[in-house]
């Protein structure tokens, strides 16, 4: 028998291959098998896909805001060279 790592619920099942990945039947964390006799398990990696969407989406934003502030900063050194 093998605990979960979060939660350290029970996992009574018997695993074959290292690196499979497992939901906790009590907390629904994903996990991963790291050893196989005795087995034991380990938060599974975070899938990198979902991370870099997020990043994606975040970066668009932040550029637009900056491209309106670079607008109206050139429209200032317009004023200034007409002095």
């Amino acid at each position: 028998m093998s605990y979960c790592p979060e939660c350290e619920a029970a996992i009574d099942e018997e695993f074959e291959d290292l690196g499979e990945i497992v939901s906790c039947p009590e907390c629904g964390v994903e996990l991963e098998v790291i050893s196989i006799d005795p087995v034991e398990f380990d938060l599974a990696p975070i899938d990198d896909e979902d991370e870099d969407e997020d990043d994606f989406n975040l970066e668009d934003s932040e550029d637009e805001d900056w491209d309106e502030d670079e607008e109206s900063h050139d429209e200032e050194y317009d004023k200034e060279d007409d002095y």
